[in-house]
């Protein structure tokens, strides 16, 4: 094994971690994400020779381990039952704002500070892998698929076989409840 062999294979296993705790909020399942990472690392090792160099490296295997993730949503479709319900009253838009538009008072989000400085704190990370956490998992997953793997609307709704409009839904569900947990978690 040459120097650069053993050095590609330490990079990619210090990847690892990462890739769990990705894969766990995206799965729900610590076997699941298990196997995906493991297939993730396998690709990343053979097709390392051909890796260009145009993203950095651990963006390339963390784009490797989103298609795993999408290939074993699309595989694995039959266990996930979406609800086209309609917002339930804690999520409807006329509690939330007055006749008027404005906030209502109970409703009125709070001061985070400055966005800068939340963004750099680990706390604020720490609160908000929490919030993600305890989303229930269609809710997180969806939110997750959209803000962390970058995919659009119409790609989640292929993926989860989901309508435009549940999965704006689901999203609009998601944003209420981490802000309501990180508010709890993070300014009191």
């Amino acid at each position: 094994m040459t120097d650069a062999t053993h050095s590609t294979e330490q990079h990619i296993a210090s990847l690892r971690p990462k890739l769990i705790a990705f894969a766990r909020l995206q799965l729900r399942d610590s076997a699941a994400a298990e196997d995906t990472v493991q297939d993730t690392l396998v690709i990343a090792l053979e097709k390392h020779p051909t890796f260009s160099g145009r993203s950095a490296f651990e963006t390339w295997v963390f784009g490797i381990l989103k298609n795993k993730i999408l290939e074993r949503f699309r595989h694995e479709r039959r266990y996930f039952s979406w609800q086209e319900d309609e917002l339930s009253d804690e999520d409807s838009f006329e509690k939330l704002f007055q006749e008027n538009g404005r906030w209502q008072a109970a409703s009125k989000p709070a001061h985070w500070g400055d966005p800068g400085q939340i963004l750099e704190n680990a706390a604020f990370w720490r609160v908000l892998d929490t919030c993600l956490l305890v989303l229930p998992d269609n809710i997180a997953r969806v939110f997750t698929m959209r803000e962390f793997m970058g995919l659009n609307t119409q790609e989640i709704c292929e993926a989860l076989t989901l309508s435009e409009a549940n999965c704006w839904v689901i999203l609009h569900r998601a944003r209420l409840r981490l802000r309501a947990c990180i508010e709890k978690g993070w300014l009191t």
